[in-house]
């Protein structure tokens, strides 16, 4: 293989060392790091030159936490993520059921809570399907079906909630039309079942776009079925034993909150079945210990504001010390969704006693109580940060803050406090939750307000930064962003150094010579995996 010289811009490193002009790439590997002349000089004659014009070079991204084959099957089904508010999101709907006129139902997802009062639609505005319909809120947590999809599901005002759900209702008990948390299965599972095709082509469009974000690895925080998904194992072990696969992938197994410890030998057999593939792995297990603050699932220690309730803690905190301890006593890496300060003490709690060397780590982290702020660095846990969610916008001023109060508004996504108390940190989007593009998520935890080109940018109070104490550095997002998130998939990518694989990105400016509030007008122009170019714009 031709040796390939990076010159002609800034390198990032991500080593925390100096930063160099220049890098050599060799049969995949980099071969050397400095300075512009140093470097030249190593290569052998012949060598491809990849000018950075003024750019900067950096280790390519890996996500630490997202679902990429879930993003892949609502890009190709009714995809509402790119447009906002109800008539937008009727004319995609309409347009979408009049392509497709043999469709049995109406699937897809992407549409935001904040873009209806209360942030909750209705089953009655989408009736005018001929069809039953299953669309899913973009963060995952709920659902919106119309009456034909409830007759189906035989949902009247008589069917109770499920444990770890809730229906939402009229006034006179008749169910609304959102299906929150593990209520969404009621309907869910009715649905059509995407194909192993299906599922092999919404990774390989997943891998693409990710690719065009300077994203090269990342950790799937469900590999298993929930909420009427489908068990993405077999997508991935195909796709990596054909070579297809080309990004470092872990995927983190689902833990199956209706069950107990009988399940691990199922999660050993999953995780061996993986074993000897170069780009996969399935050393990780997801437990999601609660929801979210906008549905009042996430679960808090003081009641909510005006509703009352403390949230739901999915699994038994006594229960769950159990179960983390023998999968940390298996080797497996424990990864937690904690949204409300409760849930994440109780994640924090399961962790006492366990090996820092799995590489356990918490996702989200929206409200941590301030006393344990420094249990992380003491336990050896990883802070997971979903950046892009640390702003004022209609969700938070209008489905958050006034349901918190204010104290506990205040504890809203701890980056600075959890740096300064010495917290290993990684960084992920949550796709299809948010976006994937890891220089928007990088803006957001500079200036703490909503990037420019958002759908929330122009919301009143989007430019005022949200508790601007919490700022980061850049060169501390952006470690997180590589070496933090490489390191959680024990990846040897990640950083710029001599001996690690050529899995680099190339931004088409230098982000740290740009004003701060301009960080998020930073693209990828070209993307390379073991030094081959995967995206070129």
């Amino acid at each position: 293989m031709t040796d390939i010289l990076f010159t002609g811009g800034a390198v990032f490193t991500a080593t925390g060392g100096p930063e160099a002009e220049a890098v050599l790439v060799r049969d995949g590997v980099i071969t050397a790091v400095g300075s512009a002349a140093d470097v030249a000089l190593r290569a052998v004659p012949g060598y491809e030159v990849v000018d950075l014009r003024g750019g900067l070079l950096i280790p390519g991204v890996t996500d630490s936490h997202m679902h990429p084959v879930q993003a892949g099957l609502e890009r190709a089904k009714c995809d509402l993520a790119e447009v906002y508010g109800l008539p937008e999101y009727l004319d995609k709907i309409s347009a979408y059921a009049a392509a497709n006129p043999a469709k049995e139902w109406i699937d897809g997802g992407g549409w935001d809570m904040t873009a209806f009062p209360g942030g909750l639609p209705h089953r009655s505005q989408l009736d005018f399907l001929d069809r039953p319909a299953y669309l899913i809120q973009r963060d995952h947590h709920a659902a919106w079906v119309n009456t034909r999809a409830l007759e189906l599901a035989g949902i009247t005002a008589a069917t109770p909630d499920p444990p770890d759900g809730r229906i939402e209702r009229d006034p006179d008990g008749t169910p609304g039309g959102v299906l929150h948390e593990g209520a969404m299965d009621l309907v869910g599972l009715l649905t059509p079942r995407p194909t192993a095709a299906d599922l092999d082509a919404a990774l390989m469009d997943a891998q693409g776009y990710l690719f065009s974000k300077g994203i090269t690895g990342w950790q799937d925080a469900i590999v298993g079925s929930y909420a009427g998904s489908d068990d993405q194992l077999p997508t991935y072990l195909s796709a990596a034993a054909s070579g297809r696969l080309r990004a470092r992938v872990v995927g983190a197994l689902w833990w199956d909150r209706t069950r107990g410890s009988e399940q691990i030998d199922d999660l050993l057999a999953r995780r061996e079945s993986a074993k000897g593939l170069e780009r996969f792995s399935a050393t990780s297990v997801k437990i999601m210990q609660d929801g979210i603050a906008e549905n009042f699932t996430a679960a808090v220690i003081e009641p909510y504001c005006r509703c009352g309730g403390t949230g739901l803690s999915y699994i038994d905190p006594q229960a769950l010390k159990g179960y983390v301890a023998e999968l940390d006593s298996h080797g497996f890496q424990v990864h937690f969704h904690a949204i409300g300060e409760r849930a994440v003490r109780e994640a924090l709690d399961s962790f006492e006693g366990t090996n820092p060397a799995n590489r356990h780590h918490i996702a989200h982290l929206q409200i941590i109580e301030p006393s344990d702020l420094p249990r992380f660095a003491a336990l050896g846990v990883t802070a997971n940060l979903q950046p892009l969610w640390a702003t004022h916008h209609a969700q938070m001023d209008e489905l958050t803050l006034p349901y918190l109060g204010e104290e506990r508004s205040g504890w809203q996504y701890p980056f600075a406090d959890l740096v300064a108390l010495g917290t290993r940190l990684c960084a992920g989007s949550d796709w299809p939750v948010s976006n994937a593009d890891p220089l928007q998520g990088m803006h957001v935890a500079v200036n703490r307000t909503e990037p420019p080109g958002s759908h929330h940018a122009g919301y009143p109070t989007a430019q005022t930064p949200f508790l601007p104490g919490q700022r980061l550095d850049l060169a501390t997002v952006m470690t997180a962003y590589t070496a933090g998130s490489a390191w959680i998939n024990d990846s040897p990518a990640g950083r710029i150094r001599i001996g690690a694989p050529a899995d680099l990105a190339v931004l088409d400016r230098n982000p740290f010579t740009l004003p701060p509030g301009e960080i998020w007008s930073t693209k990828v122009t070209t993307t390379f995996v073991d030094g081959e170019c995967v995206y070129s714009a």
